[in-house]
């Protein structure tokens, strides 16, 4: 790759942060869309719920393969792609007349998305040669990720409530297009000196996997626990995780790098990913329902109610990028995980008249939790790891994040269901007390498992990991 003056390094990272906000905030947008789309298509809430999980589901089963893909074919023009696809989707979305074609779009839309997150990563890996600088953009990164999936509700609010549900898609159109002319313009092209081979059965079995879990928890309710269908999905689950083990570890280039677990940071990190999403996830789902269908408020009304979460995420984010830098990841993941299980404990006194005082309390915890989970996770995902990998790595990060996104929103919908009594309007109060201690449970799960993977051993297992990868590339 070319020298690259500073300012044109920093403006490289601006474009690939734009253009993940845009992917992250299409993850969380659509939440306070949703009444108005349960209104005017006649959706089940099972159908909301795969309103989002389509998108967070191909997103997450995609991004492993876009990233070697980028390695091989070049990042700039697979993340140019992304761009194209994730915008025709956005414009797709806006004119569904159906819940069956918006959930079709949605799709659409992930398969671009799936090209932008780890792509954009190993484009700023390989263009902050410097590890210091290196750090500070993996920073800035993480932060923009995390902000994009706080803010979602706010902006989604706003747009829903002054021009209606199909322009919280639209929005995406002129970003995409700009930033397909800013990379075209500014980001050089690259690849990985050595190309990873493309690896076919293992993306499938990654699809399997995903797809067979997503549809067992979100369809086993009405279809029956005990039914055909349903232990047919975890049985599909099941042997889709123990095939997709046995065959990567025998691969010479897997698509899931069996070894980047090893590491206990790593494997640390990509289940606080998965535990920490979720939880958000499934928040900004109970959160849409609560305030719009049980308490009757606007969808910007309850936008600008969840604005304190988002404005903590944003205050919060790059203090923890700071400390993660200088300090390390265990003090981040601690207080992350504390403010988890604190909120998902005060949310769950919620009633029908709780106090605009009270909802607020409970936002700002979860902000503050939220907002310094995202710089320890990716930088546990590329610490150590050869740039030539550095795609892989990422795309393995950003898909945990997506699982999580796609499990909370599927557990929290099932449990609520399962649960309710009598109308959505009448019941939630009860159905979801069980909902926001699951949350609080994800928030512990980040604690122990922050104390745990950031000590002396967890280090040495990430160096011998580090040389293991070194010497054989």
């Amino acid at each position: 790759m070319e020298e690259l003056t500073r300012r044109r390094r920093l403006l490289i990272l601006g474009i690939c942060c734009s253009s993940l906000f845009i992917v992250g905030l299409d993850s969380t947008i659509v939440n306070l869309a949703l009444p108005a789309i349960r209104s005017e298509l006649g959706a089940s809430v099972s159908e909301l719920q795969w309103t989002i999980d389509a998108y967070t589901l191909v997103l997450a089963s995609l991004l492993m393969v876009s990233g070697s893909t980028a390695d091989r074919v070049g990042r700039r023009r697979t993340f140019q792609a992304g761009l194209v696809v994730f915008g025709l989707g956005s414009l797709l979305c806006g004119v569904a007349p159906t819940i069956g074609l918006l959930i079709g779009f949605r799709m659409l839309q992930a398969i671009g998305g799936s090209m932008l997150n780890p792509v954009a990563m190993s484009i700023i890996t390989n263009t902050f040669t410097d590890p210091r600088e290196r750090a500070q953009a993996i920073g800035v990164w993480g932060g923009v990720v995390g902000l994009s999936m706080a803010v979602g509700p706010v902006v989604g609010g706003a747009l829903v409530d002054a021009a209606g549900w199909r322009f919280i898609f639209w929005i995406n159109v002129p970003v995409t297009l700009g930033a397909v002319l800013m990379t075209a313009r500014f980001v050089p092209e690259s690849r990985a000196a050595v190309p990873r081979r493309m690896d076919p059965v293992g993306q499938v079995l990654v699809v399997l996997l995903l797809s067979a879990l997503t549809y067992g928890i979100i369809e086993g309710r009405s279809a029956g626990w005990t039914s055909p269908l349903i232990i047919g999905c975890f049985v599909v689950t099941v042997a889709s995780l123990v095939s997709l083990v046995m065959y990567e570890r025998r691969r010479e280039q897997p698509l899931l790098e069996p070894r980047f677990f090893r590491s206990a940071p790593f494997s640390g990190a990509t289940l606080i990913a998965v535990a920490g999403f979720s939880a958000l996830s499934g928040f900004l789902f109970l959160n849409s329902l609560y305030l719009q269908s049980v308490r009757g408020f606007s969808a910007l009304h309850a936008g600008l109610l969840t604005l304190p979460m988002a404005a903590m995420t944003v205050v919060f984010a790059p203090i923890s990028g700071w400390l993660v830098g200088h300090r390390g990841p265990r003090m981040p993941l601690v207080v992350a995980g504390s403010m988890l299980t604190v909120s998902g404990l005060v949310l769950s006194r919620l009633s029908l008249t709780t106090s605009t005082a009270m909802l607020l309390v409970g936002y700002l915890i979860f902000g503050l939790g939220f907002g310094m989970l995202n710089a320890p996770i990716t930088n546990a995902a590329v610490s150590g790891m050869p740039r030539s990998q550095a795609g892989v790595a990422a795309a393995i990060a950003s898909t945990s994040r997506q699982v999580g996104a796609s499990l909370g929103v599927a557990i929290a919908g099932t449990i609520l269901t399962a649960s309710l009594v009598g109308t959505l309007e009448t019941g939630f109060i009860d159905a979801a007390k069980l909902c926001w201690f699951v949350i609080a449970g994800c928030g512990v799960l980040v604690l122990v498992l922050g104390l745990i993977t950031t000590g002396a051993w967890a280090r040495r297992t990430a160096e011998a990991v580090a040389e293991d990868l070194v010497k054989t590339r």
